[in-house]
């Protein structure tokens, strides 16, 4: 069974960091792309940032210059260098993968259960 396992979340301050990681276990063929969404409450998820499997990077504006999106493709993470928090992106985290999980089949989307990010002013 595929699972996409999120860490890192907590609460911090306001001008602070935080490190999001996305593990993907189980039995896969490849991953192609893979990112990160946000859901505030109330709010519908959002793209946050995503990454190629050659490494190109996209951003939401909200975050350009403050997140890092990175992946480590020997094993199997992404990360999510978060830096100069603010009390709006306090939500909740959710890790995305685009994988094939045989070579036959198509690439299908996969999602983690989400990290809480809490950022006090």
């Amino acid at each position: 069974q595929v699972q996409l396992v999120e860490s890192g979340g907590g609460l911090v301050q306001a001008g602070g960091s935080l490190k999001l990681s996305c593990a993907v276990s189980g039995y896969i063929f490849s991953i192609n792309g893979m990112g990160w969404y946000r859901q505030a409450p109330g709010k519908q998820r959002d793209l946050v940032a995503t990454i190629t499997s050659s490494g190109s990077t996209n951003y939401a504006d909200s975050v350009k210059g403050r997140f890092t999106i990175s992946r480590d493709n020997a094993k199997r993470t992404v990360y999510l260098q978060m830096t100069s928090l603010k009390p709006e992106d306090t939500a909740v985290y959710y890790c995305n993968a685009s994988l094939r999980r045989r070579s036959w089949s198509d690439d299908m989307d996969y999602w983690g259960k989400g990290t809480l990010v809490t950022v006090s002013s």
